[in-house]
């Protein structure tokens, strides 16, 4: 699986360790910036990621700033791409199986380490139901 990943400078830290966590896991990962905790601008970084996930250059996109919400409103004005701000386990894998969200956001200030790679496994490790209903749903969103 190849993942995409854009943080700003209050994500950086939670992204530095996804990334390590995902590398570990033998996932192919490419980091679209930020590289500091330099103050910078979230579209900066998630506008492009999203746009290589809509592309399908990425099978998914994981973006994190301060609170999860900046980089999942940019990420899902890019079509094709189904953004989640997932606060919890429960979220990430309803976003999977009923949305087929294909990015995920964290909030880097708010979720603990554990926290924050707790809901990454659990949002990695659930598919898309498939079920015929939110197939009606997602085609009238991609509409």
């Amino acid at each position: 699986m190849k993942i995409a990943l854009a943080s700003d400078h209050a994500g950086f830290a939670m992204k530095e360790l996804v990334k390590k966590h995902l590398q570990a896991k033998g996932l192919i990962v490419k980091d679209f910036g930020t590289n500091s905790e330099e103050s910078v601008d979230y579209p900066d970084y998630a506008y492009p990621a999203a746009q290589a996930v809509a592309k399908g250059e990425f099978d998914r996109g994981i973006f994190v700033c301060g609170s999860g919400v900046g980089v999942t409103i940019v990420a899902n004005k890019v079509k094709g791409v189904r953004a989640v701000n997932a606060p919890d386990i429960y979220t990430a894998k309803q976003s999977r199986e009923h949305g087929n969200c294909n990015v995920l956001c964290l909030a880097g200030k708010r979720l603990s380490p554990a926290e924050g790679l707790a809901i990454v496994d659990a949002w990695l490790a659930t598919e898309f139901s498939g079920d015929e209903r939110h197939l009606r749903r997602i085609n009238k969103i991609d509409r």
